[in-house]
């Protein structure tokens, strides 16, 4: 079996790790902790950079601690930060911690004596002693060693509280409370988080003589050097409520070219020699996309389900493709309408509500003159065919019985779904 540092270098995981950690990993598997800050109540893609790594940890023989900050995230890391983070209520902080679990299943096994294990590390902290603290750990620490983590110098000319100034120091008794409770002996973590990791190091062997260790991942940007998983409307999710398996598939088929490589070797855990097969092919007749498909398959299906991702890949050929609409079922169509302007209308107005009406509704057209001027110009239609004439819309229009699907020219579509009672409602833009 290959050990974590091996697959870590060839899968583009490892920034850098303590110079014994190669040793211990011969001597037999290990127990490593990763810390997630619960200041949302979803991870985002730029999350599945350290999940990857607890989730390699795991197929590599180490048994992982995932580690929920829900007392680190009342005090706030201030790795990358220019300001100080808001401070959250324990509410929040609780209700973000208990959201991340079902995420993390996708990737972790949970089961068993040797299965990965999530922890709140709120469960120890917050009934730590002040003075007890101090005794046991910031004596530990000179002011001069903190001053030197870049967490620290590079907030000094902006200013940083006496909070986040210990943050380090917490985190750091985080690694030591593991190692005494769990065996932990192994914390890994995003390049920025070297200076809290080594603190850990320093204060278990102050305190127990002993040697643990640090491994830590590249953080990820684009290739124009923005924040990778960050786009004009923000984060992309885990969450199917806060970004929908169709946007989620569609941010990784949208991927340049040249990053589509490293996103397969980081994000999944298809052979290198899969991944190395499905380049060379895309390399050959890149205009089909191959590797991002490839990619948005594997992790669409792994966050969100196969039937979301086959409804999701549907969707897709719909707008981008167009992939006749008559073979589409009715969960395509849902998925559909929550990416297009929408509306509804009762089954009661069928019979009487006439395209130019669905048109307007939908937003498809600004007034009625105009939506009877582009029927005459051919320039709308209705479940993919032309229509020339203002017609009412009737039961046998729908769809998988409840959808009528509009489209001016080739690229803007709407849809009208007939559901039951009375009115229908204005156009919604999603």
């Amino acid at each position: 079996m290959p050990d974590l540092l091996s697959v870590s270098t060839a899968r583009g995981l490892l920034q850098d790790a303590t110079p014994g950690l190669a040793a211990r990993l011969t001597r037999g598997p290990i127990t490593g902790y990763c810390g997630f800050d619960p200041t949302a109540d979803s991870l985002h893609v730029g999350s599945l950079v350290p999940v990857m790594g607890l989730a390699w940890l795991q197929r590599t023989g180490g048994r992982p601690l995932v580690v929920v900050g829900g007392g680190t995230g009342l005090v706030g890391d201030p790795s990358g930060k220019r300001a100080e983070r808001p401070v959250l209520s324990v509410e929040q902080v609780d209700a973000n911690a208990a959201a991340m679990r079902t995420q993390l299943e996708r990737f972790l096994d949970f089961d068993g004596a040797s299965g990965a294990k999530l922890v709140n590390n709120a469960s120890w902290l917050r009934g730590l002693g002040l003075l007890e603290f101090l005794r046991d750990t910031g004596k530990h620490f000179t002011v001069s060693y903190m001053l030197q983590k870049e967490s620290v110098k590079s907030r000094l000319e902006t200013g940083i509280s006496f909070t986040e100034f210990s943050y380090m120091l917490v985190q750091a008794y985080d690694f030591e409370y593991l190692y005494r409770t769990e065996g932990c002996e192994l914390q890994i973590g995003g390049s920025d988080q070297w200076g809290n990791i080594t603190a850990g190091i320093e204060l278990i062997g102050r305190r127990h003589q002993a040697e643990v260790h640090a491994l830590t991942f590249p953080l990820l940007t684009t290739a124009g050097g923005g924040k990778f998983g960050k786009t004009e409307q923000g984060n992309i999710w885990l969450d199917p409520g806060k970004t929908s398996p169709y946007k989620f598939h569609q941010f990784w088929i949208n991927l340049e070219d040249g990053e589509a490589e490293r996103m397969l070797k980081l994000f999944t855990f298809l052979p290198l020699e899969q991944i190395a097969e499905t380049v060379a092919e895309h390399a050959r007749d890149p205009g089909r996309r191959g590797a991002q498909r490839l990619l948005a398959a594997d992790l669409t299906d792994r966050v969100h389900g196969r039937d979301e991702r086959v409804r999701a890949e549907a969707a897709g050929a719909i707008l981008f493709g167009g992939s006749p609409l008559d073979a589409a079922d009715a969960g395509t169509l849902e998925t559909l309408s929550a990416e297009v302007p929408s509306a509804s209308a009762s089954r009661d107005e069928l019979g009487t509500l006439t395209l130019v009406d669905a048109l307007v509704r939908t937003g498809l057209a600004g007034s009625k003159a105009e939506a009877r001027r582009g029927i005459q110009g051919g320039g709308f239609s209705l479940n993919g065919t032309r229509i020339g004439e203002d017609r009412a819309l009737n039961a046998a229009d729908l769809l998988a019985g409840s959808y009528l699907v509009l489209q001016r020219g080739k690229r803007t579509y709407a849809v009208l779904k007939a559901g039951r009672g009375g009115g229908g409602e204005g156009a919604t833009g999603r």
